[in-house]
Formats: structure tokens, C-alpha cells, sequence
């Protein structure tokens, strides 16, 4: 298994020290030959998504990201990676790759001083902890999605079709239950595809 993580900015070294632990290889993506790597799934990690996004943009990775999430390729964002994937947010009129059918309000937990932990069942999953650091929650999901998690009955986690969305940061936590389940999904698109 191949995982490409964005490597652009913010925290995806937690994400691929990860990856490594559970036997699936990472690829940095960073600049568009790296989306030429047969890569099984990625991971957009937490971090500024307007730096994110905005660097997506300088180095024409934008489109054929959302061209390639579109086609099928699993993916996971998380916080900012989130925001990226949203259709819409509610609180900002920029939309980066929108590929995935929600609104999102970004940091609706206030600055640092509102990040907090938690532990809370993730459907397929089981209980998994929580660190939410200046999160976005999901404040509307269109029937196509699955909510996969809620805290405080805000949603925090959704799939739709190869895309899972998360508003906490699984690779925070001493568990690799969030990763395992995502490389689980690549496993099963990537046989699907053969």
C-alpha cells in the first residue's frame, strides 16, 4: 500500500510516522510529479487550510487532486484537510476542492485556547480519542453522507463514497484505529480496481 500525504504545511509528519507503523509506505506529495506515484489513497492533513489551499493552487495540484478524489482515489481530510474537501463553508466564501457534499464552519471552536480532547464512538470503528485543535465542526451534511461521528451532537466525522472527513486529529493520539480503517478502504478500492 501507497498513502500519499500532503506535505505542503502542517502537521502530516504525525500522519506518515503513522502510515510507516501500520506497513503501508508513504509518498510526500509536494509538487504535481508526485501525484504521478501509483498512490492507493491520501491524507490531507490538519494544519491552514487557506495556506494549504492557496499552495494548491500555486503548484497546479488543485485541480488534478480534485480530478483524481473525483475518480475515486481514497482520501481522508482532516481539519483543514476538511475544509479543503467541503462543498461549502459557512463562515468563508472560498471553496478549495470541494469534492465532498457538506458545509463546514471553520475553527467553530474558537482559537488554541478552545481546543480540548474527547472520546466518542466512530461508526465502523468503535471508540477512538479525540483532539480538536481550533476545529471546524460539520454543520450540514447532504443525504448522500454518512455521519461516522458526533461530539456534543455536533458532527466531526462523515464519509461519502472513498471520502472520510474529520474534524479531529486521530494522529494526535496514541491510537491508529482512524488509520487503520483508512487503509483498510484503500486495500479494498485498490483490489476493486484490479
Amino acid at each position: 500500500m501507497k498513502i500519499g500525504i500532503l506535505a505542503l504545511q502542517g502537521a502530516f509528519i504525525e500522519h506518515e510516522e503513522i502510515v510507516r507503523k501500520l506497513g503501508a509506505t508513504v509518498i510526500e506529495i509536494r509538487q504535481l510529479s508526485d501525484l504521478e506515484e501509483d498512490i492507493d489513497g491520501i491524507i490531507l492533513p490538519g494544519g491552514e487550510s487557506t495556506a494549504q489551499g492557496k499552495l494548491l493552487k500555486e503548484l497546479g495540484l488543485l485541480q488534478v487532486l480534485k480530478e483524481i478524489i473525483q475518480s475515486g482515489l481514497p482520501v481522508m481530510g482532516v481539519c483543514a484537510g476538511l475544509i479543503l474537501l467541503a462543498e461549502k463553508l459557512s463562515n468563508d466564501t472560498k471553496q478549495h476542492l470541494g469534492t465532498l457534499p457538506i458545509k463546514v464552519k471553520r475553527n467553530a471552536y474558537g482559537r488554541q485556547l478552545g481546543s480540548f480532547s474527547s472520546q466518542s464512538i466512530v461508526k465502523d470503528i468503535g471508540t477512538v480519542p479525540m483532539t480538536f485543535i481550533r476545529a471546524p465542526y460539520i454543520e450540514e451534511v447532504a443525504p448522500i453522507v454518512e455521519v461516522l461521528a458526533k461530539v456534543d451532537e455536533k458532527i466531526v466525522g462523515v464519509c461519502f463514497q472513498n471520502q472520510i472527513g474529520l474534524s479531529f486529529h486521530p494522529e494526535l493520539t496514541n491510537s491508529f484505529k482512524v488509520h487503520h480503517y483508512f487503509i483498510e478502504l484503500c486495500k479494498k478500492n485498490s483490489l476493486k480496481n484490479l
